[in-house]
């Protein structure tokens, strides 16, 4: 068998006459050969030159092999490192492979031996770069400005954005938390002429209420105790830019008249002020509650809501999107490989099947979070199910052609049922509750009422 030609291969061995027999059968076979007698040398060319194989002895003078791997990271390096010894144990190979070490060879090895661990390396070397080729393209078909998606519902919104992205219309974004709302207003900005203008984005429930004002639009100098200087505020940092409004719902009404009155003149007035500054903002609001229900409880203006509401984007949950489930997870897994410079991972079948089983109540975040912890504690290359938190293993899906029961009591299977039709209820209608009661057939108040029985606000 005869190497790539070009492949680089660096031999550390301290026995001087192996890294000769190693060196001219590995030219034979076409690769270019770099030799080290110990591990500080091979760390000092690996900091200059980049090496498709390592061939590293486990016992050496100085520095040994154990050293060596711990001096490098051969995720960042990209090296296909084989180690070697005359005496291996079982608890140093696996000490070598959790690593990074690739395979383990021991001594005394016939040429062959090398030649076929070296092929195999290759073979993988070639497959890990078409999977990786793979994913790019997947990526490309799938992606649209960072929000990674195949399902039908999604590829209809990125439409949407593309068609709104270039007005100055007021967006309002709607969906549960952690549905990627602010990724979507990203999408809007990014895509649209003020891509290189500022995007600025505030969640307002995050602020205490005394101190949006100031963080929207600004003050003036001795405003109140500790303004000691004039300030700008986010409307006028996003000016020719966008402003993002999260959770729009939990802004106070009082806030919600000024803000109003920026909308329709398009100019702010800073705390404490005396004049007024025109602004060119394009405004994109979000929230995870049902405004409509908010006005109907006084909690939010009506004429607000109609003014950040002329082009509307309603985002599904996770659990309505199951076909995204398998590009998200092996996005997130080379997302955070790659943060982490961890070796390539891969998400067993089996792990999988309990990822798209599970409901996900955070959604996008929310399997985010799962695979990053999943990387931490997994050990080796594969993500099993032992790898991901209890809540995701012990969940059971509902099956829609019928319920389980955990009991005969036919009082708590009327509530299970309850519960059930009101899910589904609120999922046809997008959460809207005034329409979900009239296709249950009971009254607003009632089924506010049974919500808040059930645990399901």
């Amino acid at each position: 068998m005869s190497g790539i030609e070009g492949k680089t291969i660096l031999v550390v061995d301290d026995e001087e006459n192996l890294r000769h027999m190693l060196q001219v059968m590995l030219r034979k076979q076409g690769y270019k050969v770099d030799m080290a007698s110990e591990g500080a040398e091979a760390l000092r060319l690996v900091s200059k030159n980049a090496y498709d194989f390592i061939l590293c002895d486990i016992r050496m003078p100085v520095l040994d092999g154990i050293g060596f791997l711990k001096g490098i990271n051969p995720a960042q390096t990209g090296s296909t490192i084989i180690m070697m010894s005359a005496y291996g144990t079982l608890d140093t190979t696996i000490e070598c492979m959790k690593m990074g070490a690739y395979d383990y060879i021991s001594k005394p090895f016939r040429s062959d031996e090398i030649a076929l661990v070296l092929r195999k390396a290759e073979e993988r070397e070639r497959l890990k770069s078409e999977n990786r080729l793979l994913r790019e393209e997947l990526k490309k078909e799938y992606s649209f400005t960072g929000i990674i998606s195949k399902n039908q519902r999604m590829v209809e919104i990125f439409t949407m954005v593309q068609k709104v992205c270039d007005f100055k219309t007021t967006v309002l974004i709607t969906g549960e938390s952690g549905t990627g709302k602010e990724l979507v207003a990203k999408a809007i900005h990014h895509n649209s002429s003020r891509k290189n203008k500022p995007f600025i984005a505030i969640n307002c429930a995050a602020i205490p209420e005394n101190l949006l004002e100031s963080e929207l639009f600004g003050h003036a100098k001795g405003a109140f105790t500790d303004a000691l200087t004039d300030r700008a505020g986010l409307f006028e940092q996003a000016n020719a830019g966008t402003i993002f409004l999260d959770e729009i719902g939990e802004m106070s009404l009082s806030l919600q008249a000024k803000l109003l009155r920026v909308l329709q003149d398009e100019e702010i007035r800073a705390v404490g002020g005396t004049s007024t500054k025109k602004i060119d903002v394009r405004v994109i609001s979000a929230t995870s509650k049902n405004l409509e229900n908010a006005i109907a409880t006084g909690l939010f203006r009506e004429d607000l809501f109609f003014r950040l509401n002329v082009f509307s984007i309603a985002l599904p949950p996770l659990r309505e999107r199951q076909d995204d489930i398998p590009l998200l997870v092996n996005h997130f897994i080379n997302k955070h490989t790659t943060r982490m410079s961890m070796a390539e991972v891969q998400c067993a079948p089996e792990a999988m099947k309990v990822l798209m089983e599970y409901d996900w109540p955070g959604n996008v975040r929310e399997l985010e979070n799962c695979i990053e912890r999943a990387l931490v504690i997994c050990e080796g290359k594969t993500i099993h199910p032992a790898c991901l938190p209890e809540i995701v293993t012990r969940y059971k899906r509902r099956i829609d052609k019928g319920l389980e029961f955990s009991s005969l009591s036919i009082k708590k299977a009327e509530e299970a049922v309850e519960r059930e039709l009101i899910i589904k209820a609120l999922k046809q209608t997008t959460g809207n509750k005034t329409h979900a009661a009239k296709l249950l057939e009971i009254s607003l108040r009632a089924l506010l009422y049974k919500i808040k029985e059930y645990g399901m606000e």
